[in-house]
């Protein structure tokens, strides 16, 4: 396996720490943040400038206060 297959689909290849999965809380478009909280209930704000407009329930993928991607919601 290579690339994100041999790491998990969460692990960052160039620096080696994993995107943790967190929620939008409340979004600031002009600024082009988001208050977003991971699983544990810790904050932190999130540029959301790659994924585009979101919106509070949102689930992004974030690694290093940038949201990369969105993720799903579970079913």
């Amino acid at each position: 396996m290579t690339g994100a297959d041999s790491c998990g689909s969460h692990h960052c290849v160039t620096c080696g720490d994993d995107g943790v999965p967190m929620t939008v809380v409340l979004v600031d478009e002009a600024r082009g943040l988001a208050l977003c909280e991971d699983a544990d209930g810790t904050r932190a704000t999130v540029e959301i400038a790659l994924v585009g407009a979101v919106a509070p329930d949102d689930n992004l993928l974030v690694h290093a206060g940038t949201a990369l991607t969105r993720l799903e919601h579970a079913a």
